[in-house]
């Protein structure tokens, strides 16, 4: 075995909120590609989270039932916790909306294998299904994620289809206090950067569902999000010299 395998692990990690009936025509898919599943169950109501116990014991993927709803970001710091705990060296996050396109899942494992200190995160081809506003929306957060970085290496940093290295990952959300809820996609991925992580996008199709369920709640969740991006600006300041450092040197 190569040094590269030996460091490539993969298990996919699916944090679960009211979308137990949208995993039950995935979960199938995914693990017949050989990829062990650990589905975060946060805190479901019981009829939801019954499906999410028969679905785990069909395809033989492992459960996590957390007590309470924690939020997006804490489910899937969860999930990576309890995997590097199982002996896998990446998680292959996989949100359970049914937005992402399953079928582009050895490709995302062909990447990370090939890069395995770098995060593979997912850039959206969207066909018409998506609404304007989130489409147009989301070039805000890109315009503060570039400013944030001081660099486009983050084409996309709120789509949930990536693959982390879970020690790097780990190791750095063991020193901050990284959002908890629809603010964890964006800011896991700006710190990962200002730590040195390699960043990659991978071109993957992106569907909004006609059954879809939004967790997303209008106040709170932009309310965090704009605090995240406040936090993550002076942060960058922090950092300017050896951020614009690293710039430097990337250019010579």
């Amino acid at each position: 075995m190569t040094d590269t395998e030996r460091r490539f692990v993969p298990c996919a990690i699916i944090p679960v909120y009211r979308h137990a009936h949208l995993l039950e025509h995935f979960l199938p898919r995914i693990r017949a590609f050989g990829l062990p599943c650990i589905v975060v169950d946060d805190g479901n109501e019981k009829e939801q989270a019954d499906i999410l116990k028969r679905l785990c014991a069909e395809t033989r993927s492992e459960r996590l039932r957390l007590a309470v709803n924690a939020g997006k970001g804490a489910a899937v710091l969860q999930g990576m916790r309890h995997a590097l705990a199982l002996g896998y060296s990446h998680g292959i996050q996989v949100d359970a909306d049914g937005q992402h396109n399953i079928d582009d899942i050895p490709r995302l494992l062909e990447w990370a294998g090939r890069e395995p200190d770098a995060v593979i995160t997912g850039v959206p081809q969207y066909d018409d299904s998506i609404p304007r506003h989130r489409l147009y929306s989301r070039y805000i957060t890109h315009f503060w994620v570039w400013v944030e970085t001081l660099s486009m290496e983050i084409r996309d940093s709120m789509c949930g289809f990536r693959a982390y290295p879970l020690g790097a990952t780990l190791a750095m959300a063991d020193r901050v206090s990284l959002g908890r809820r629809m603010d964890f996609d964006t800011e896991v991925l700006v710190r990962l950067s200002w730590r040195g992580v390699p960043i990659r996008s991978m071109p993957t199709r992106v569907i909004y569902p006609d059954n879809g369920v939004s967790n997303f709640d209008l106040w709170r969740d932009n309310i965090a999000i704009s605090w995240m991006h406040t936090r993550l600006c002076l942060g960058m300041l922090l950092r300017l010299p050896r951020l614009l450092w690293r710039r430097w040197i990337s250019k010579r």
